[in-house]
């Protein structure tokens, strides 16, 4: 990629703003941060220490007045803010990635995306899990045919976390879109409408479990997709154990795989993007394909990880601002995820099951 970089605006310096964003846009050739706002006096000087050479803003609209100065804003702030903030930026003729959810209905994401297309604009959503290493990996099985045809495809994102942290990602209030539903559930749901297409059919079961909680922290969704392949997707902060990421179960084999991508521990670490050996996992943690057996028993075969690769969400934005190539993951998709997370709210509410 040649020419100037393209200059970054960064709204939020919380977790995705620091942990993901950031690094990411500062090692994507075409990308350049330019300013990060953040009124957060601590923040502030992280970012300092972390870019001494970019600007600070207080405040978004400072950001949107100097529009003409920026090629993109990305929105790393809390959830709520998703809806005025992108509809703002894109009024200023600003593209736009917004960390996921995009909002709170999908409905709103359609209007979203109408806006984009009205003004001619990207309009992005960060679906990083898109680029873990097992994803990929399972991609490629299909692909190859490895697995035959899937029959039920079987998600986790756990934890262990009794005690809640607090803050509004655990606020009980709507407004907030908190819990994990909106959360980890935005993952899930996103990677099994990528590999299984629509959803025709939605049960959820969504409690709070610990103490002091007020969003839920324990969903179960199950998904029957339009070709018959059904998924259950499992999203947890109050797991002791901790059960497969993937379990893939299809007419000729099957494959299972435990631990999470590393690409985010070694964020949180400060490694950065693009280093030697970045996205690799052990061949310990590979996971295996086979039929018959347990896998934690020896069964079937040990399958090489695809190394994961955050670094191609920001890369495939930037030449689809630069060269038109394709948005990575559209505005249009987001909503479809939605479609089913406002599905699985209702049926865990009113103990149904929700047709789409």
């Amino acid at each position: 990629m040649t020419g100037t970089p393209l200059r970054v605006g960064l709204v939020g310096y919380g977790l995705a703003g620091s942990v993901f964003h950031a690094p990411l846009i500062a090692a994507t050739e075409g990308l350049a941060l330019d300013t990060v706002v953040t009124s957060n006096p601590q923040r502030q000087e992280q970012v300092r220490a972390d870019f001494p050479d970019i600007r600070l803003a207080a405040a978004p609209d400072e950001l949107f007045a100097r529009a003409g100065e920026l090629d993109l804003v990305v929105l790393a702030s809390p959830n709520k803010t998703h809806v005025p903030l992108a509809t703002a930026a894109l009024k200023a003729g600003l593209p736009v990635v917004v960390d996921k959810p995009i909002a709170g209905t999908a409905a709103e994401a359609r209007d979203l995306a109408a806006l984009a297309d009205e003004r001619g604009l990207l309009l992005s959503v960060f679906q990083n899990r898109r680029w873990d290493n097992d994803f990929l990996t399972l991609r490629r099985l299909l692909t190859e045919g490895e697995l035959g045809d899937v029959w039920r495809f079987e998600s986790r994102f756990e934890r262990w976390r009794p005690q809640p942290k607090g803050g509004w990602r655990e606020s009980g209030d709507p407004a907030e879109i908190g819990g994990l539903l909106y959360d980890l559930g935005s993952h899930v749901v996103d990677q099994a409408l990528v590999l299984f297409g629509p959803a025709t059919l939605v049960y959820a079961e969504s409690v709070v479990r610990r103490a002091g909680a007020e969003a839920d922290d324990d969903t179960f969704i199950a998904i029957t997709h339009a070709n018959g392949v059904r998924s259950h997707l499992h999203v947890s902060a109050t797991a002791a154990q901790l059960g497969p990421r993937f379990r893939v179960l299809g007419s000729r084999a099957g494959y299972v795989k435990y631990g999470l991508d590393p690409q985010e521990a070694a964020l949180r670490e400060g490694t950065r993007p693009n280093t030697d050996g970045w996205g690799v996992e052990d061949e310990s943690l590979w996971g295996r394909v086979g039929s018959g057996d347990s896998p934690l028993t020896g069964g079937g075969r040990p399958v090489p990880s695809v190394p994961g690769d955050y670094p191609a969400y920001y890369a495939a934005v930037a030449a689809a601002l630069r060269d038109g190539a394709p948005n990575p993951v559209t505005a249009q998709e987001a909503a479809a995820a939605l479609d089913v997370l406002e599905a699985a709210r209702r049926s865990a509410r009113d103990g149904v099951a929700v047709r789409l």
